[in-house]
């Protein structure tokens, strides 16, 4: 595994999101139904130019211009006649009026031919046919048709363009709108003011449907985002669970808990504000790019030609940050990690008088991080600005070349306007790519975090059947143990010995000599390299883990109680009862002490249990493990951080406790271990002396020296 103060700063790795796809896959329903939620305010959001483009044509500025000609005749205009924005006048006779926009299919040199040949109107007129005679909003077609013949120099008869017969209706010159007064142009374009009101409802609706589609999707991908925490998070810790003490020792606890906790946080940044707006940028920038083809293709490739530089520039910038970020990174590790040791060690650093060298050496930790944040900083200083002048280029090109083909009528003004708006629309994912792509490096980086704690297969493998206390005589074998935490570092060689059932047993010897160690092997919190452990003849391994744990249960010096209550930390949530807690409590003589807690059995454990003093901690330690009823009992130093008249309590305590039970007592203080049955002294890992304390006494050996060695030291005290 990574060392816990690593920095880990990746980008885009398929491999951590094929196995994030994992968690996602039972949701895969829900995020469905986003994506169609996306795709639908995706297609909204790019409408909506599209609409203000037709009209701004149809209702706004309108105008068309004759043109001669046949639908099956060759040319760029044949295809178009008898289409939307062209209007017949004498369909046989080949008489037509055509939409300016949809002029924009000719080049300037056909223009200039067709005009040349007649067959092209150069004026632009406004047309009033049969709709427009019927009058609208609440105006009859007679008020259109008075004032009509009120400016006969305006209005000309459709007759007139063609020569002959033709439709009914009128045109004016567009120019010539403006002649009229304000009520006249409220009748005259009566349809082009409901044209207006009809887009501006579609208008609503889009927005509206955008609105809530999009409200779907990111209430979706959140909910998804927050199931996949939830459940990255019950698989890390059931993880951790069954792993063995090797990997939980070796392992930081702050590290395991930035694992399933900030870690597991980038991943639902990662749905919620990367993978949706990933998507959707891509897929706006793409229907943009697919709009401006669809508006007129040879404004859409100059304006394409103005992108390259901003791809450049993002690729530079992907780079510049992914750097940048990694520095930040190690400095705010470097930062929290002097934080975490010297707060927690405020007390070692003021009793030495360290203060201003510590504040020193995290002044210099903290200007660290300064650098690091101000260069960040810098990088997108530079590159912000630089898409708002890319944006400003690209509007100035499309204004210009624009503009010039505006007046040669090759583009409308509906589709310069739309193309203003989609090249705003499609720069602004660019922004947001680096707004979102730290963020995206986080999640990857805390991926791949997640995904090396799930990779480390360090459990101790469960047995066969399970077994229950009752069904154990506690019978203990030894038979050739070998074992060592560290590889050429052996604690244990070829250690042989047997406790009978019901045997209390006390394991002495120096610092080093193994003794926590065969208890740690006993609970199978580490397993043995060498030789075998049996209970009642069965192999440990042919045990399951959960039965083991309750045959045997260990009591250690320094105790670990949980926040909640008293009784909680007692029952450890096995289902015992209430009055099973209290009569445990009163065994051990832990009663008395609770009941004079302000909420008794229900009173709070701060964390650690803070506000209990090592004693009551211990006692509640031998209350947990007699309510819990073992077949087996370890008491590892268990009363070496009890007072002597605590400890009085507690061996009265303890007599009832190891009645008929195998018990292995692991002590330092030889006066606690004086009536076991048999006492074991180790040495380098060895058997050295087994027998009575009176027996290991007369044999003036190993025991003896650590006996005579403790009441010279007591005495001296």
């Amino acid at each position: 595994m990574k060392g816990h103060d690593e920095v880990i700063v990746k980008g885009f790795d398929a491999v951590i999101v094929k196995r994030l796809s994992a968690f996602v896959k039972p949701y895969a329903g829900v995020v469905l139904v986003a994506m169609i939620g996306l795709f639908a305010a995706t297609v909204a959001e790019l409408v909506t130019p599209v609409i203000v483009q037709r009209t701004i044509d149809s209702n706004v500025i309108p105008g068309h211009f004759y043109y001669r000609g046949s639908a099956g005749e060759p040319g760029p205009l044949s295809e178009l006649l008898g289409s939307a924005g062209t209007i017949p006048l004498d369909e046989d006779r080949g008489h037509w009026l055509v939409a300016g926009d949809r002029l924009g299919v000719l080049s300037g040199s056909q223009k200039n031919a067709l005009s040349a040949e007649g067959r092209l109107g150069e004026q632009e007129w406004y047309v009033l046919d049969r709709g427009q005679l019927a009058g609208g909003s609440g105006r009859s077609g007679d008020d259109v048709l008075e004032i009509i013949q009120s400016r006969p120099g305006l209005f000309v008869p459709l007759t007139r363009l063609t020569g002959g017969s033709a439709r009914d209706g009128y045109v004016i010159k567009t120019r010539d709108l403006k002649v009229l007064n304000s009520d006249e142009l409220l009748v005259i374009r009566a349809q082009d003011i409901e044209g207006i009101g009809r887009a501006s409802w579609v208008f609503l609706v889009l927005i509206t449907a955008s609105l809530l589609s999009t409200f779907v999707q990111v209430y979706l991908m959140a909910l998804t985002g927050q199931n996949v925490m939830r459940d990255i998070r019950t698989a890390l810790l059931d993880h951790l669970i069954h792993q063995s003490m090797g990997f939980l020792q070796k392992t930081p606890v702050g590290s395991l808990v930035s694992r399933c906790t900030s870690d597991v946080d980038t991943i639902n940044e990662l749905f919620t504000s990367v993978a949706i707006s990933f998507v959707k940028d891509f897929a706006i920038m793409a229907g943009v790019i697919v709009t401006m083809f669809y508006l007129n293709t040879r404004l859409a490739f100059i304006t394409l030609a103005t992108l390259p530089p901003i791809f450049a520039a993002t690729l530079v910038f992907r780079v510049k940050v992914r750097e940048v970020y990694r520095r930040v990174r190690m400095w705010v590790a470097r930062v929290n990690a002097f934080l975490s040791e010297h707060i927690s060690g405020m007390e070692v650093v003021q009793m030495f008088g360290q203060e201003t060298r510590s504040g020193g050496e995290f002044n210099d930790a903290n200007r660290g991080l300064l650098k690091a944040q101000l260069s960040e900083m810098h990088v997108f200083a530079v590159f912000r600005p630089l898409i708002d002048l890319f944006t400003s280029i690209s509007t100035a090109v499309i204004l210009y070349f624009g503009t010039s083909m505006f007046l040669d009528l090759n583009v409308s003004l509906g589709v310069l306007f739309a193309f203003i708006n989609l090249i705003q629309m499609f720069y602004r994912p660019v922004m947001d790519f680096s707004e979102k792509f730290t963020i995206m490096q986080s999640a990857m980086a805390g991926g791949e975090r997640i995904f090396d704690i799930l990779d480390q297969k360090t459990c101790i493998p469960s047995g066969g059947p399970d077994k229950e206390p009752a069904d154990i005589r506690g019978d203990i074998r030894f038979s050739g143990v070998g074992f060592s935490y560290n590889e050429g570092e052996q604690i244990l060689h070829s250690l042989s010995f047997d406790i009978r059932a019901g045997e209390t047993v006390a394991i002495v010897g120096y610092t080093g000599a193994g003794k926590t160690t065969i208890a740690n092997l006993l609970t199978r919190f580490w397993d043995i390299q060498k030789g075998g452990i049996t209970i009642d003849d069965m192999p440990l391994g042919d045990m399951s883990l959960e039965s083991l744990r309750r045959i045997i249960m260990p009591v250690q010096q320094d105790v670990f109680l949980f926040s909640g209550t008293i009784a909680e930390n007692i029952a450890l949530g096995s289902g015992i009862g209430r009055d099973e807690v209290i009569r445990a409590a009163r065994t051990v003589y832990a009663h008395d002490f609770i009941m004079s807690l302000p909420e008794g059995y229900d009173t709070q454990v701060r964390e650690r249990g803070s506000n209990l003093s090592t004693g009551q901690k211990q006692l509640v330690s031998f209350a947990r493990v007699i309510a819990h009823n073992p077949r087996i009992i370890i008491l590892d130093e268990a009363t070496g951080s009890i007072d002597t008249e605590t400890e009085r309590l507690v061996q009265d305590a303890l007599a009832v406790l190891l009645e008929g039970r195998t018990s292995i007592v692991i002590a330092h203080r030889l006066s606690t271990i004086q009536h076991a049955d048999r006492i074991f002294a180790l040495s380098g890992g060895r058997l050295a002396e087994e027998g009575s304390h009176d027996e290991l006494l007369k044999k003036r050996g190993l025991y003896y020296n650590l006996y005579k060695l403790q009441y010279q030291q007591a005495g001296r005290g």
